[in-house]
């Protein structure tokens, strides 16, 4: 397992999640699913069906992490532009996929066939593998990189399933959560001051108002058991000494 850091972007595309009308669920998913990979979701861009607002995500993130994920606008309606803005983002054209071709005729043989619509979803850039999807047919895209899913989350969900052990990463991140009713404007310096002196740890810091009171939980993260643990020390060691009350796990 490597110690380098993979990291990945994603491209959340379509209207509907814009406007409010769809609350997007892959994000926390992707996310999820990332980190068990040994990966880190490192930035997040929600765009438009907008083909030059697409492209200009999927360069930027393409180039700048290891991995780049994108959900919605490969589905059947006029509006899933995915397709042609990646393809025109890699600078290759638009192909209808043998594979995928196939894989939907069998799929919809005895759901009326294949027609104008169902076809596009046969749609890829050229040179593009598929990504399985058990559950609707229509395949997701992968080229490069560039990983293209569906905006729908339970599909999604079969897609990351597909990939699961297929992508390289490094040391996969774990984490341990303090809290207590601790105002984290009091304990901001202490906090800094623990995170820098473990330079493998990140430390995250989650207000919360609940029965009238302000508190918070902090959550450590760090690819390495001992650091983590060490560091869950000195942050435990400070809270005690400035005389905080705290609960492990969290509150």
């Amino acid at each position: 397992m490597s110690d380098r850091i993979y990291t990945a972007g994603l491209v959340v595309i379509g209207d509907e999640i814009l406007s409010g009308r769809t609350h997007d669920k892959n994000i926390a998913q992707v996310a999820s699913w990332l980190q068990v990979q040994g990966i880190r979701l490192a930035e997040v861009r929600v765009v438009p069906d907008v083909i030059d607002r697409i492209v200009e995500a999927v360069n930027a993130l393409r180039e700048s992490y290891d991995y780049l994920f994108t959900t919605g606008g490969i589905g059947p309606t006029h509006d899933d532009i995915s397709v042609d803005a990646v393809s025109k983002a890699l600078g290759v054209p638009v192909i209808i996929h043998p594979e995928a071709r196939a894989i939907l005729e069998r799929y919809y043989t005895d759901k009326g066939g294949v027609n104008e619509g169902r076809l596009r979803m046969a749609r890829t850039p050229e040179g593009a593998e598929l990504i399985p999807n058990r559950m609707s047919g229509a395949p997701g895209i992968r080229i490069g990189n560039v990983h293209m899913m569906a905006g729908v989350p339970h599909i999604t969900a079969g897609m990351l399933d597909a990939l699961t052990g297929t992508l390289e990463g490094g040391a996969p991140l774990i984490s341990e959560t303090v809290g207590g009713f601790i105002p984290e404007s009091e304990v901001s310096i202490l906090l800094r001051d623990v995170e820098k002196a473990h330079e493998n740890c990140q430390i995250g810091s989650y207000p919360f108002f609940r029965e009238g009171r302000v508190g918070s939980n902090f959550v450590i993260r760090s690819t390495d058991r001992g650091d983590l643990d060490t560091c869950m020390k000195a942050l435990c060691d400070g809270l005690a000494e400035a005389g905080f009350e705290f609960t492990h796990g969290g509150i």
